[in-house]
């Protein structure tokens, strides 16, 4: 890579982070309260689950992972389909994370983006967990603006594009 790609990679993956992040706060505007943690059947997640799984897997793959903190993950009870929280609980706590691990993948040197690293029980590039991260977190929230389109019905209102301006 070119010492211009150096500087860019990690801003370049965190800001796509943050942008997600924002799209995730708009769904939860529309979502009402009482379906944070609604789900179609038992095989599905709820937006309350999303928020509790996106926080856990930044956590591990970048904070520890990749930042070297603790990995005190515990991954089945974000699944446990148990409410924890509510939507500004759970956001807040994500925000934090979210805004730890761009700043974190931001300054990542290129020199380092090779590193082999184990995360999760998976032997990993940083590059590899950087980019795994970003599409896991738009994965979800992908779902999570689905589902808080269908609950909040035909009025959402969430649009991410001018239409108009797409060719």
């Amino acid at each position: 890579m070119s010492d211009s790609r150096e500087a860019s990679l990690g801003v370049d993956l965190a800001q796509i982070l943050t942008t997600h992040f924002v799209r995730l706060e708009r769904a939860l505007e529309v979502l009402p309260d009482q379906d944070l943690w609604w789900r179609p059947h038992a095989d599905c997640l709820s937006v309350g689950t999303i928020l509790l799984h996106l926080e856990g897997n930044l956590r591990q793959w970048v904070l520890a992972g990749l930042g070297g903190m603790e990995d005190e993950r515990q991954r089945a009870r974000e699944f446990d389909g148990q409410p924890a929280g509510n939507s500004i609980e759970l956001l807040g706590r994500l925000a934090d994370t979210q805004n730890q691990a761009a700043a974190l993948i931001a300054a990542i040197p290129e020199q380092d983006l090779q590193q082999q690293r184990t995360i999760q029980g998976f032997e990993v590039s940083t590059q590899d967990a950087i980019l795994h991260v970003v599409e896991h977190f738009s994965w979800h929230v992908g779902q999570a603006v689905w589902i808080a389109k269908a609950r909040a019905g035909e009025a959402h209102g969430l649009a991410f594009y001018d239409d108009d301006q797409l060719g």
